[in-house]
């Protein structure tokens, strides 16, 4: 009898088919190229690199399995009409998975995870120092100290981590304690998407 595949043996309707991300933490690293991130999984294995295309009317990056074949992309405007919304498209399926949606009020970043089509809360990712956020967006050199958020499901409870580390390139720790019905993968796209929108 054949073995279901990856995405046949799921029940979470927010997977990506083409990416099985079942770790608590993973390391997500820029590389010396601004916005190419590296991911590695608690073992130190590559699962996904990503990065973002340039001198395109809008942002969009393609992310890629340890392997080089496509994992999935996130796109700018999703199907959603909503400002600063990024969609994360399976590479396997062609579909939205879930929406990026990023809150700019009073420049403190927080992000909602979002069902593409109803719009329904999965997941939200807040930074935890406000005054950093702000000085972020205000002054260049804030850049340089890392930043920490927090990953709460849809209940508000607080399932995960995004912490920043000092380095000469951005580096984050995604740690997910019990993310329940919240995508890992949706997570790990928003750390490297964040951190490259947060620094333009």
């Amino acid at each position: 009898m054949a073995e279901p595949s990856i995405h046949e043996s799921r029940t979470n309707p927010y997977d990506i088919s083409t990416i099985d991300l079942v770790d608590d933490g993973y390391e997500v690293k820029q590389s010396a190229i601004r916005n190419k991130y590296t991911v590695r999984d608690g073992t130190g294995n590559v699962v996904l690199r990503g990065k973002q295309k340039m001198f395109k009317m809008k942002e969009e990056f393609p992310f890629v399995t340890g392997d080089g074949a496509d994992a999935f992309t996130v796109k700018a405007g999703g199907i959603m009409d909503v400002a600063g919304n990024y969609a994360i498209v399976d590479a396997g399926t062609g579909e939205e998975v879930v929406v990026l949606d990023e809150d700019l009020s009073l420049f403190v970043e927080n992000w909602t995870i979002r069902d593409p089509e109803t719009g329904e809360a999965l997941a939200t990712i807040r930074s935890k120092n406000k005054l950093l956020s702000a000085l972020r967006h205000l002054v260049s050199v804030a850049n340089l100290v890392p930043n920490k958020y927090e990953i709460f499901d849809a209940d508000g409870d607080h399932v995960g981590d995004i912490e920043g580390k000092f380095s000469l390139r951005d580096a984050y720790t995604v740690s997910i304690d019990d993310a329940g019905d919240v995508p890992r993968e949706a997570v790990i796209a928003a750390a490297c998407v964040l951190d490259a929108l947060e620094n333009q």
